[in-house]
This record gives C-alpha cells, sequence and structure tokens, in this order.
C-alpha cells in the first residue's frame, strides 16, 4: 500500500487519540492521565514501553527488521493553564486547563506515525524511538529525560519534532535550516531602597525612580551593546512598587525575559544584565538582589536533516507549499534533543482566517493538518531506515 494510503487507513484512529488527548490536558510535570493513555496505545501497537523517563516521560521503542540507527521522533504532552472556550464536542474535560498550544496534535501525529509505521516494520534498517515529554511549556522537561538516557540505548543518530504553526498558512509547511527559535531565559529583580514620606525625597532611596532607571538601562543593552545583526531582547514584563500615592517606596521587584539565537550571548547575559542593575543602584544609592533563570538554548536545525525533511514535505504537500518560515523569539526545548543530536524541528501551517492564535482559549485547527504531519514524520523515517537508503 502507498505511504499517503496507509496513513489515510488510519486516520479516524488518529483524529480520535487526537481528541481523546484534547479531553484530558495536563499542566506540565502532572501529565499522569496524558502518560498513562500514551503508554497503553503504544503497547496496543505492540512496542517495548518505559515510562516515567524524566518525570512522566514515555518511550516507545520500534525495532526494525534489521539492525541500524536510530531515529526519534519528540512529541511535548503538557497542557496550558487556560479555560477553553472552543466549544468543541471534544473540550477539555479538566476545568482551567487546556491544549491551547496543539500538542495533543503534536502527540497525535508521533503516534499515528508508530501505528503506520508498525506496517513497514519489514521495509526498516534499525529502531524508531517515539519520545513523548512532559512539561515543556516553561519547565524544560527535556532535560531530565535526557539525564535519564533518553538519547541512548539505542543510541539516537537523528532527531525530529514539528509544532502547529498559525503564522503559516493552513496547508503549508515551514522548514529551515539553522536557528528557528530563540533561547530563552528569565530574571528576577528586587531593588532595596529606603522608604519614607513623598514631602521629603532627600531623606529617602526611592526604590521605584531606581527601578525605572533599571528599565531603561536594561533597554540599551540591546541598542547600544549588542551586535545590531544578531537579534535579541530583553523584556521587562512585571514592575511592582509602591502602596500609597504619599510613600516613597523602600522597593521595588521587576521580572523579564531576554531572547537570542546566538549562544555566546545567551551564556553572557547574566553577566551583562547583573551589571547595569549593579550600576545603576549604586549611581543612586540602592541595594539589589538579582536572579537569573537559564531557560532553553536557541534550537538549531542541523542542514542537511533539514534538506531531508523539507524534500519529504514536498512529497506530501507540493513544493509550492513548503516554505522557509521566519526564525521566532519564541523558545522550545526541543533545543536541548538538538544540541546533541543532527535533526529538524519544522512547522506546520494551521492559519486561516478568524483563526486563535496558540496560547489562546478558542485555539483549533484542521484535523487534516494531523495526516500531513503524520505522512510527513514516516516519510522522513522511511528515507533514513528503508532498507534502500
Amino acid at each position: 500500500m502507498e505511504l499517503r494510503e496507509l496513513v489515510r487507513s488510519h486516520r479516524e484512529w488518529i483524529v480520535e487519540t487526537r481528541r481523546a488527548l484534547h479531553r484530558i490536558p495536563e499542566v506540565a510535570s502532572c501529565e499522569e492521565k496524558t502518560s498513562a493513555l500514551v503508554a497503553g496505545l503504544l503497547q496496543e501497537l505492540g512496542l517495548e514501553v518505559t515510562r516515567g523517563v524524566g518525570g512522566w516521560g514515555v518511550v516507545g521503542l520500534l525495532p526494525g527488521a534489521s539492525p541500524g540507527p536510530t531515529v526519534m521522533l519528540r512529541a511535548d504532552m503538557d497542557g496550558l493553564p487556560i479555560d477553553e472556550e472552543t466549544g468543541l464536542e471534544f473540550s477539555s474535560t479538566h476545568p482551567g486547563v487546556m491544549h491551547a498550544c496543539g500538542h495533543d496534535a503534536n502527540m497525535a501525529m508521533v503516534l499515528g506515525a508508530a501505528k503506520t509505521l508498525v506496517d513497514l516494520r519489514g521495509l526498516l534498517r534499525g529502531n524508531v524511538k517515539l519520545v513523548f515529554q512532559p512539561a515543556e511549556e516553561g519547565a524544560s522537561g527535556a532535560k531530565p529525560m535526557i539525564q535519564e538516557g533518553v538519547l541512548e540505548t539505542p543510541r539516537v543518530d537523528w532527531a525530529l519534532g514539528c509544532h502547529l504553526w498559525p503564522g503559516l498558512p493552513e496547508g503549508t509547511v515551514g522548514v529551515k535550516a539553522g536557528p528557528l527559535m530563540a533561547a530563552m531565559d528569565r530574571f528576577d529583580i528586587r531593588i532595596l531602597g529606603k522608604g519614607g514620606h513623598g514631602a521629603m525625597p532627600h531623606l529617602c532611596v526611592d526604590a521605584l525612580e531606581v527601578g525605572t532607571q533599571a528599565v531603561g538601562a536594561l533597554q540599551r543593552i540591546v541598542s547600544r551593546q549588542m551586535n545590531p545583526l544578531q537579534p535579541s531582547v530583553v523584556t521587562v514584563g512585571s514592575f511592582h512598587s509602591g502602596t500609597a500615592f504619599n510613600i516613597i517606596p523602600e522597593e521595588a521587584r521587576l521580572s523579564g525575559t531576554t531572547r537570542t539565537f546566538d549562544r555566546l550571548i545567551w551564556e553572557r547575559w547574566p553577566q551583562l544584565l547583573e551589571r547595569v542593575i549593579r550600576g545603576v543602584c549604586d549611581s543612586m544609592g540602592a541595594g539589589y538582589e538579582f536572579k537569573y533563570t537559564q531557560g532553553c538554548p536557541p534550537m538549531v536545525n542541523d542542514p542537511l536533516v533539514a534538506q531531508w525533511v523539507r524534500h519529504c514535505a514536498m512529497e506530501v504537500v507540493g513544493e509550492e507549499r513548503v516554505v522557509e518560515p521566519e526564525p521566532t523569539m519564541g523558545g522550545e526545548d526541543m533545543s536541548y534533543f538538538l544540541e546533541r543530536v543532527p535533526g529538524c524541528y519544522y512547522f506546520l501551517g494551521v492559519g486561516r482566517e478568524g483563526g486563535a492564535p496558540v496560547h489562546n482559549p478558542r485555539f483549533d485547527f484542521n484535523e487534516e493538518v494531523l495526516l500531513t504531519g503524520t505522512e510527513i514524520h514516516c516519510r522522513v523515517v522511511v528515507k533514513l531506515l528503508g532498507q534502500e537508503g
């Protein structure tokens, strides 16, 4: 049976799997029901299944007909703390939690690939490792899985993943070699001044004023200390200070994020930010506390693997519908896998007029994209592990 026909023969199973997962979203590091459902489906397909990898992570192993390299297909599992407003008949049954970022689709496509590739096992030389990762949303669940050996036994040679992308038109596929998504970090600053009466500023150290100076100085890191040909972002997203109109506050709290595609800049961020905060506070007589939490590194696609994915995507949707997406300052901890093994993370376009963006209570998509992603996954695997490959 031709590969596309084989994938489409599993359409009902893939769609129903997505809907079953959509009904039971769980936030990062709490994916108990989701991991149980995924593991059960993999076991029904006859795969070797390992549970509890790096938390609620699940790994399925599909050996081919003969020894060879290993391709990893990765899907993230967690939902978001959002009340769903789609009105779908299969809406979330967990109040306050929703699959608003398409992770239900990511899982369904990898599971659909597993179901299809079981039928093609006799053609495969090597292994397919199906990795279902918890805690992508802000918790970097990839790191614990790597630390517990998910890339070993058997060793992964190539890694593949995808994400639904409303920024691309429905029916298109976005594939890009090199940097695709940015490093994503967080900083928290507590400025310590001396409070007092608003009529007597000379007796105080105004933490709010120090904070406003700090915000401006932090913004100038990018405009005056960075190479303008290397995109970078510093955003202060939270600023809290003061309790009354006539009291000079003794404390201000700021939180924000940094983004960059450059690994050297990513490693320098803590030093750059603290130097600015220290200088502003010293000049105005304030103290400070500084906490920098490094998130995931930049996500960089291997050029050769991206070329393979592009070729396979063209076979699925046609050459004119495979595009090179703009890099995004959003972060994605698939980057940890791609730091260690060559691979490619690509986008499946789901953008349509009136459609909601990801992380929105009304986010939904045309379920035909599930077949597109499943087929691309399968074609890449067959290209890399096929007996003729």
